[in-house]
C-alpha cells in the first residue's frame, strides 16, 4: 500500500542564456499526515513493490502535474518522467496514456518533455513510443546520460532534444580529474547532435561553472533551488545567476589573461632557443633555462611532423636527452596538426589547446614555431598543471 498523498513538487531549470526559469520538472512525493513530504524514488526502487501499484503512482503524480500546470508562466515546459518499464507493457496501437492525461487537463504537447528514465526493455517499442510523443508536438530527454556508455548507440537513436548528464558523474567531473575530460566530450558530442544539455545536480559554484564549460542550455540543482510545492517566479534567480555567472567570467578572463602572458613568455624563450636550434649546437650550449618552471621539453620535428632530435628535457637544472621517440611522427595528433596549419604560413609562435600527454598523462601544451624557411619546426612542451 501508498502511504500518503501523491503529489507533484515542481524543481526548476534555469536557463544560462538569460538566469530566467524555463521549465520545471515534476518530481513525486507523498504528503503525509503530519505535512511531511516524502520522496517516492525509494518506492520505485523497491523491487518488492507491485508494478500495478507503481503504475498507477506514477499516473497519480503526473495527473497531479498536469492539473497545475496553468499556474505556470505560459512558456515554461514541464518535464515528467516516463519509465520503459510501463512502456513496455503497451500493446502494439494501444492509445498513450501520457498524451490522454494531457488532453484531459488541456496541456498543449508542445510544453512537454517527456524525460526517459532509463534505456531497459524492447527498444524498438521505446522508439515507436518516442515517435508518437514527437509526433504529438512533445520533446524528448533522456536522463543520466553518460552513465551507461554502451547505450549510446540506443541514446542517439532516439534522437533526443534533450540530454541530461547523470548527475554522479557530473558532479565527480567538477571535481577534475579523468571524468571531466569524459563529460566534456560527451557534452560536445551532444552538440554536435543538435542536443540541449541540462547540467542536473548543480549544487556548488565549481559545479555551476563546470555546466558553463560544457555549454549546458540548461542547469538544475540546490544551488537555485530544490522541488517546491508551489512554482518560483520566473526572474526569482536572475540576480544569483548572473553573480554567479560575471565570476565564471571573470575567471575565464584571468585564465585567458595568464595565457597571453604566457605567450610573451614563450616568444621570448623561442628567441634564445632558435639560435641554438638553427646551429645545431650541442646539449651543453642549451641556454639555462631556471625561469620557465613550466617546461617540460623540447624538440624538433620536420614540416611533416617526423621528430628529427632526442626529446631534451630540463631536469633538476640540467639539460638531459631522451632519444626514445627519435624518427616518430607526430602529425596525427590534433595538438599537432593544428600547430602545423596555423604556423606553416605566418612562421608564427602557435600554441595549442590543452590536451593529456599519452605517454606521461600529464597535462600539456604544446608551443612551436618554424624556422629555416618552414624546413623546422621548434616544439616546447608545456606543464599545463599549474597554468
Amino acid at each position: 500500500m501508498i502511504d500518503g498523498q501523491p503529489l507533484a513538487c515542481f524543481q526548476p531549470f534555469i536557463d544560462t542564456a538569460t538566469g530566467r526559469i524555463a521549465g520545471v520538472e515534476a518530481l513525486g512525493r507523498l504528503r503525509q499526515s503530519d505535512g511531511r513530504l516524502l520522496s517516492v524514488g525509494p518506492l520505485f526502487a523497491d523491487p518488492k513493490m507491485s508494478p500495478a501499484i507503481l503504475r498507477r503512482l506514477d499516473r497519480a503524480i503526473r495527473d497531479n502535474a498536469l492539473s497545475r500546470l496553468h499556474e505556470a508562466p505560459n512558456d515554461w515546459f514541464l518535464s515528467l518522467n516516463i519509465s520503459p518499464r510501463w512502456i513496455n507493457r503497451l500493446r502494439p496501437g494501444q492509445p498513450l496514456p501520457s498524451l490522454k492525461q494531457l488532453q484531459s487537463h488541456g496541456v498543449a504537447p508542445q510544453r512537454i518533455v517527456f524525460e526517459i528514465t532509463e534505456l531497459g526493455g524492447n527498444s524498438q517499442r521505446l522508439a515507436d513510443v518516442v515517435a508518437r510523443y514527437r509526433e504529438a508536438g512533445a520533446r524528448i530527454a533522456i536522463d543520466d546520460f553518460g552513465a551507461g556508455y554502451s547505450q549510446l548507440d540506443r541514446v542517439l537513436a532516439l534522437q533526443p532534444d534533450i540530454l541530461k548528464l547523470d548527475m554522479r558523474l557530473f558532479q565527480a567531473a567538477a571535481r577534475g580529474g579523468h571524468s571531466s575530460d569524459v563529460v566534456k566530450a560527451l557534452a560536445q558530442m551532444a552538440e554536435k547532435t543538435g542536443c540541449s544539455i541540462i547540467a542536473e545536480g548543480v549544487e556548488t559554484e565549481a559545479e555551476l561553472h563546470f555546466a558553463l564549460e560544457c555549454g549546458s542550455r540548461y542547469v538544475q540543482g540546490f544551488l537555485f533551488a530544490k522541488g517546491e510545492l508551489e512554482f518560483f517566479a520566473g526572474d526569482a534567480f536572475v540576480q544569483h545567476f548572473a553573480q554567479l555567472r560575471d565570476r565564471y567570467v571573470l575567471q575565464k578572463v584571468a585564465e585567458r589573461a595568464r595565457l597571453m602572458t604566457l605567450r610573451l613568455q614563450l616568444s621570448t624563450l623561442m628567441n634564445l632557443l632558435q639560435s641554438w636550434a638553427e646551429g645545431q649546437a650541442p646539449l651543453s650550449q642549451i641556454p639555462q633555462l631556471h625561469d620557465y618552471p613550466w617546461l617540460l621539453r623540447i624538440y624538433q620535428c620536420d614540416r611533416h611532423g617526423t621528430q628529427l632530435t632526442p626529446n631534451f628535457e630540463w631536469r633538476n637544472g640540467v639539460w638531459q636527452a631522451d632519444t626514445s621517440y627519435l624518427g616518430h611522427n607526430w602529425s596525427w595528433r590534433p595538438y599537432f596538426y593544428h600547430l602545423l596549419a596555423e604556423g606553416w604560413g605566418e612562421r608564427r609562435l602557435t600554441l595549442s589547446n590543452t590536451y593529456r600527454d599519452v605517454t606521461s598523462n600529464q597535462y600539456c601544451l604544446t608551443a612551436g614555431q618554424f624556422f629555416e624557411n618552414g624546413q623546422c619546426l621548434l616544439l616546447i612542451d608545456i606543464d599545463a598543471a599549474g597554468l
